[in-house]
């Protein structure tokens, strides 16, 4: 941690930024009006790896959720719910039932954390019960899925190792997946249906140096950490038997798509790059100045800084200048034309510094939040395109260096890079 004295303190946590404390009423009033889901689709994203089931769980918590103190409760008294449901089933023999209950109580579990910014008594707890659920998950799971702890500078940072069902032995390719800011490695693989492992591709699904669990852990964001962080964990991927060094892809999402450039740009073993909901922006001064004041506070708390002026430094070193001219694989870009958290510009600024085989998709009339609108609707669904084009770059496929614009009609038109 830095020794930074905090700016101002509040009960958020150990970190309190200007905006936080000045719009704090404001964020109430937001939730109170539209719901949960306020700054960006979080109960749609944690919903989905869990399957229909969860359905009812996510409908009840976003009517519960009336402010943004209700969070953390509200999930954890759903967590707890399910954990108790699956610790039943399991003394029934009712193993499937009792692992799909871990899993989801995982999920809740890990969504309860989300609004603690301090290493705390209370988050560390829900931590270890996130853990043991998703252990116990990973325990009765019908494919194998291994806790995996990637050696980082004298500690480890965390992740899952998920193998396709029916997995036979031999080598197969893998891809390692990087969340967002606000998201989790046990929300990176689904349930069932997953779209990595039904085609036959393993997942290492971590948290890289600032996020969750690594967090928690003392491991901090910054560039150079996240460069030494993707050379170790190629390492352990290519260390795998079961793993062909020679087709492992890296995919990001939302600030996993910065941390995934990033590895990207100084892990020549990566086959292919595939990212999405960019966050692209160098210095990142929209989702920190103008967005929710929550994803600065995250994100102080993510690198750790406790003094605002000394992070307003430090953000400037969030950039891709100087670094994606490096990547020389096969690289997908996908993005929203509104993107409200980064602008396009910025990543249409960085795809043309790109000297590698490139594909630029853009949503017409889409946010950050790739989907949700006519032309993620009509058009070509945009989980499945980059889990194509991934499997396709892994398999040694070529294809054309293009703009893809996917209208509201659903129609995409293409130009040449």
């Amino acid at each position: 941690m830095n020794d930074n004295t905090k700016t101002t303190s509040g009960a958020h946590g150990a970190v309190a930024t200007r905006r936080w404390v000045a719009q704090r009423w404001l964020i109430d009033n937001v939730i109170r009006a539209v719901g949960i889901d306020w700054d960006q689709p979080r109960s749609i994203s944690y919903n989905a790896p869990c399957g229909p089931e969860a359905n009812a769980d996510f409908a009840a918590i976003r009517e519960r959720v009336r402010k943004y103190a209700d969070i953390s409760p509200v999930f954890e008294a759903t967590a707890r719910r399910r954990e108790a449901k699956a610790r039943v089933a399991e003394d029934a023999a009712e193993l499937v039932t009792a692992r799909n209950n871990y899993f989801m109580a995982a999920i809740h579990y890990a969504a309860s954390q989300w609004t603690f910014d301090e290493n705390s008594e209370q988050n560390l707890a829900l931590n270890a019960r996130k853990r043991e659920c998703y252990s116990n998950y990973a325990r009765l799971a019908d494919r194998k899925v291994e806790a995996a702890w990637i050696p980082f500078q004298g500690k480890a940072l965390p992740g899952w190792f998920h193998l396709p069902p029916g997995y036979g032995g031999g080598r197969i390719p893998a891809v390692l997946s990087i969340p967002g800011m606000d998201g989790f490695k046990e929300a990176g693989v689904a349930m069932y249906g997953d779209r990595w492992l039904a085609r036959g591709i393993a997942v290492l699904t971590i948290e890289g140096p600032g996020q969750y669990e690594a967090a928690v852990l003392g491991m901090q964001v910054s560039v150079p950490n996240w460069i030494e962080a993707g050379r170790a964990m190629v390492d352990w991927l290519v260390a795998r038997p079961e793993i062909d060094p020679e087709r492992i892809g890296v995919v990001g999402q939302s600030f996993g798509s910065f941390f995934g450039t990033i590895v990207a740009a100084h892990e020549p073993r990566f086959q292919a790059c595939a990212v999405t909901a960019t966050c692209l922006e160098p210095g990142c001064r929209t989702i920190f100045e103008e967005a929710s004041p929550t994803f600065k506070q995250r994100f102080m708390y993510m690198s750790g800084y406790r003094d605002e002026d000394a992070f307003d430094e430090f953000r400037k070193t969030l950039t891709w200048e100087g670094h994606a001219g490096n990547i020389r694989m096969p690289y997908l870009c996908v993005a929203g034309e509104a993107d409200e958290l980064s602008p396009l510009e910025h990543t249409e600024r960085m795809m043309r510094t790109l000297q590698c085989p490139k594909r630029l998709v853009v949503y017409q009339d889409c946010r950050h939040s790739v989907g949700n609108v006519p032309s993620t609707n009509l058009g070509p669904t945009p989980q499945v395109l980059v889990a194509d084009w991934m499997s396709a770059r892994l398999a040694g496929k070529a294809f054309a260096s293009e703009r893809w614009y996917v209208e509201s009609s659903g129609r995409v038109v293409k130009t040449p890079y």
